[in-house]
């Protein structure tokens, strides 16, 4: 099953699946999201969404300032939204996607299909 699968049980509407997969296919896949993330300085929230413990939050104004306001520009033209909706839902939805693609506490392996897969 993929990363994707495993969100879509979830009660995560259109809107916030189309951005979610948008960026995570741009990004390359969940290990690339993850190191903008860590590497955006949200290691620890980011970090917390891959282990097995419980989700930090992470609020809208620090998904735009670790995705890029351009890049949440884009994310919300190719999905039809706001970029103040875009954000929103990233925020509330991003940490749940990365947490139910790592069940286990790690990201899949890099260049395996679970890695990469969105559908």
């Amino acid at each position: 099953m993929s990363w994707l699968k495993a969100i879509v049980g979830g009660a995560i509407g259109a809107e916030a699946l189309s951005l979610i997969k948008d960026y995570v296919e741009k990004q390359g896949g969940l290990d690339a999201v993850v190191k903008q993330f860590q590497e955006g300085g949200f290691k620890r929230q980011v970090d917390s969404w891959v282990s097995t413990g419980k989700n930090e939050a992470i609020n809208a104004i620090e998904v735009g300032q670790a995705i890029g306001i351009e890049n949440v520009k884009k994310l919300a033209a190719s999905a039809g939204v706001d970029i103040n909706k875009a954000r929103d839902l990233l925020a509330q939805y991003l940490p749940v996607a990365i947490d139910q693609a790592t069940p286990e506490g790690k990201l899949p392996a890099p260049g395996t299909d679970e890695a990469k897969k969105a559908d």
